[in-house]
């Protein structure tokens, strides 16, 4: 059985993990299943700009992965204002779809913003590349380099790395010690 809970539940991945500036009346650890976390989305409005797109993640389909994150049950007071908020925010190339999480305390049904390979900043990278652009990248809300470091950290506190993640943040590092 999944418990929907009173309100709308969020699957926070990326930012919103450690970057809460958003209503909420409860937080789960959660995961979701088949799909992984990838630095695939380039940033033009908060960890870069036009002219130096930024990286950071998005959701990608993929069978038998789990990606670790956080659910928060949003309040159902003012929940067309929140929901116009975080629209605004994963504004550059994400949509919200459906979702299905796991919690300690059973499934929840909630959304999650993804940006796929059909939005215009979607873009495939090595380790290398990805690094090479997060160690340089800065946008209106800081430097590409805290967005990363910042996501290894909690993920780190949710004990759930993700290797994906931890591969880009020990480029970066490599690349600001040569």
């Amino acid at each position: 059985m999944i418990d929907s809970g009173a309100g709308l539940w969020l699957f926070g991945y990326g930012s919103l993990i450690w970057r809460i500036d958003f209503p909420f009346e409860e937080k789960r650890t959660a995961s979701l299943g088949n799909w992984t976390r990838r630095f695939w989305q380039r940033s033009t409005d908060h960890r870069g700009t036009a002219a130096s797109p930024g990286r950071v993640v998005t959701l990608i389909p993929s069978p038998g992965a789990i990606c670790w994150g956080i659910a928060y049950r949003l309040p159902e007071t003012d929940l067309e204002q929140t929901l116009a908020d975080l629209d605004y925010r994963e504004k550059n190339g994400y949509r919200r779809v459906q979702v299905r999480l796991d919690t300690a305390t059973g499934p929840l049904t909630g959304i999650a913003y993804v940006a796929d390979e059909t939005n215009p900043h979607f873009e495939r990278g090595s380790i290398a590349s990805i690094a090479r652009v997060v160690a340089s990248a800065v946008g209106p809300s800081g430097a590409n380099t805290e967005y990363t470091f910042e996501l290894e950290a909690a993920l780190a506190a949710l004990s759930q790395p993700d290797p994906h993640v931890s591969a880009v943040a020990r480029a970066v590092r490599a690349r600001s010690q040569a």
